[in-house]
């Protein structure tokens, strides 16, 4: 497997097959669907382990479209998404693929490469330990 080839997701193969949709040999996603690849979901799930032990985060939720693969973070699962990790194609010339977007809609940070995007995470919870 390389970094590039995408996770598929558990469908069975009937109702994929019923859709007659087959994108790069894979039966389960349409061709048009965005979603992350293994790196950037490496990146995300680097980040989201460790908010997870600091005991900051603890659900999180995946959806991929024909517009953009959003990878949602949840304080309590009935919460609303605490933070939305965005990847939109349409946007990589302009402003940049990847974008932080807080529970309040303000987008936190925007760009073309993900590990910069995602620092802004890092850095948003700095306290001074006595």
């Amino acid at each position: 497997m390389s970094d590039s080839e995408p996770i598929l997701t558990l469908r069975p193969r009937a109702a994929a097959a019923s859709n007659g949709v087959i994108a790069n040999g894979h039966e389960n996603f349409p061709q048009t669907t965005i979603r992350f690849d293994r790196q950037e979901l490496r990146e995300i799930l680097a980040i989201y382990g460790r908010k997870v032990a600091a005991g900051e985060w603890r659900d999180y939720a995946i959806d991929m479209s024909r517009d953009k693969a959003v990878f949602s973070v949840f304080r309590k699962t009935s919460e609303w998404p605490l933070v939305r990790i965005e990847k939109v194609p349409k946007l990589a010339r302009k402003q940049g693929a990847y974008s932080v977007v807080a529970a309040t809609g303000a987008i936190l940070k925007r760009g073309h490469d993900l590990k910069r995007v995602l620092d802004v995470l890092d850095k948003a919870r700095l306290r001074v330990v006595r």
